[in-house]
């Protein structure tokens, strides 16, 4: 018996919280619970927050990343290093190798990877930008930090075509053991990875 515990309003919150990702309905009426002990100093401000956010967020018209202004604050910063350019599939790839602080050049984001059986082709990506990108001047190298799957390893051999005309190194991140990983619990996949992108020790 699934009876209501709350008004309409209330359960409209729960239903959209449900829908996030890692988030069930019972976690999201946790956090419905939180919001609605601290309406004041929390469910006020996060709601008057997203009400600014959906309003202004718009798509890099460089990039491709989520932001509240265009060019988006990556693109912007001048402290960023133009020759280089990262290249990812969505902007969730964007903010993992931005949390990880090792990134200092611009980012392209694709907006997915091609997939036929989904109707997802060249013509569905942002690659015709990326193209325009590398002939620019400035750059001198694009990485395609792609997930590592059969969808991204296809798409990482249309872009190395589509960019065979442009004067840059194209280079990918490099793939197998993460560090602390031990070799018994590693996949076929990982292990094949890093016998092929072994290196010489000096």
């Amino acid at each position: 018996m699934n009876n209501k515990l709350a008004g309409p309003e209330i359960e409209r919150i729960v239903q959209l919280l449900a829908r996030l990702p890692g988030l069930g309905h019972r976690s999201a009426r946790k956090a419905v619970l939180t919001l609605l002990k601290r309406r004041e100093d929390l469910m006020l401000p996060l709601a008057d927050a997203l009400r600014v956010a959906a309003d202004r967020l718009t798509s890099c018209p460089e990039c491709g990343n989520f932001d509240t202004s265009a060019p988006c604050a990556v693109c912007a910063d001048p402290r960023r290093d133009r020759s280089t350019i990262i290249v990812v599939e969505d902007v969730a790839d964007l903010w993992a190798l931005e949390r990880s602080g090792v990134v200092r050049g611009l980012y392209h984001v694709l907006g997915g990877h091609l997939s036929p059986l989904d109707g997802i082709g060249p013509d569905q990506l942002n690659i015709p930008k990326l193209v325009e990108r590398a002939h620019a001047p400035e750059t001198r190298e694009i990485i395609l930090a792609l997930n590592v799957t059969v969808e991204g390893q296809s798409t990482g051999h249309y872009l190395t075509e589509a960019l065979a005309g442009a004067n840059i190194e194209l280079t990918r991140l490099a793939q197998g053991v993460p560090v602390g990983g031990e070799l018994d619990y590693l996949d076929e996949g990982t292990l094949a990875a890093a016998i092929k992108s072994r290196r010489r020790l000096d």
